[in-house]
């Protein structure tokens, strides 16, 4: 079985701990990696995973270019390893540029985590965003936590409904911690679900519906590094008991065919 991961985030080696830090008191648990692309490096190749999508975010518009800089970095040092997401805030008084510098370092989508950037996924500033996308730069969103509204699985309804075009992962299965807000706004739409941080909050038994409910041909293997172990989150999809072929989907074929590495 081959492996792509399609949600790892990394950080510059100086800024690393403290990250991982601040995110490890955001969600009250350890998180498993350092955040550095060396061990991110050694956990892929601890579990065998080829390739994946790295990305950082971008909590302030004056870290954008630093941030995507780092990225388009990374990926050009390891281009048989890693497919980089670029960030972005609507803050940035030149969002063309920003897209534009995108596009040019070579960056293959968008990463936005709603709850820290502050943003709502559905606000008009986010909106005019996804006015100047296309399927050449798909977006990777954080999705759901009930102690905020940023990334409620309904405001991405809104977004799909309005812009049935955009290539859209929600991250969690659609909804961390809110997944009867995922069946209800998400389950079944024209949007690819990953699978990082979900176990064991959401059963297998649950996880199974929702991917025999959604379509498999949606659903992306990810690990959510550095808060899980590579090893495990692959073990967490072979527990669920689906088909060789449902888990090929998953683990490989459904991220090759959104980023063109068939």
């Amino acid at each position: 079985m081959r492996y792509f991961d399609i949600h790892a985030h990394i950080f510059p080696d100086k800024i690393a701990a403290k990250v991982v830090s601040t995110l490890e008191s955001f969600y009250n648990f350890t998180w498993n990696g350092t955040g550095t692309v060396s061990d991110l490096l050694a956990n892929m190749d601890k579990a065998s995973v080829e390739r994946a999508v790295i990305f950082s975010c971008a909590t302030k518009p004056e870290q954008i270019t630093a941030a995507n800089s780092f990225l388009s970095d990374t990926q050009q040092r390891y281009p048989e390893r890693f497919c980089a997401f670029g960030t972005i805030h609507p803050d940035c008084p030149d969002i063309d540029g920003v897209l534009k510098d995108i596009k040019e370092r070579g960056l293959r989508g968008i990463k936005l985590h709603p709850d820290f950037q502050q943003i709502y996924i559905d606000e008009p500033a986010m909106m005019r965003i996804y006015g100047k996308l296309d399927a050449t730069l798909p977006l990777i969103i954080h999705m759901g936590d009930p102690r905020t509204d940023f990334s409620s699985p309904h405001r991405l309804a809104r977004v799909l409904e309005r812009f049935p075009d955009l290539v859209v992962i929600a991250a969690h299965f659609g909804g961390y911690k809110e997944w009867d807000q995922a069946w209800k706004h998400l389950v079944g739409k024209n949007v690819f679900l990953d699978t990082s941080s979900s176990f064991p909050l959401l059963s297998p038994e649950e996880a199974v519906r929702i991917i025999r409910a959604h379509g498999v041909e949606k659903i992306l293997f990810a690990s959510d590094y550095p808060a899980s172990d590579l090893e495990n989150a692959i073990g967490d999809i072979l527990k669920l008991g689906l088909s060789p072929q449902e888990n090929e989907q998953i683990f490989h074929l459904n991220a090759e065919r959104i980023l063109g590495t068939l």
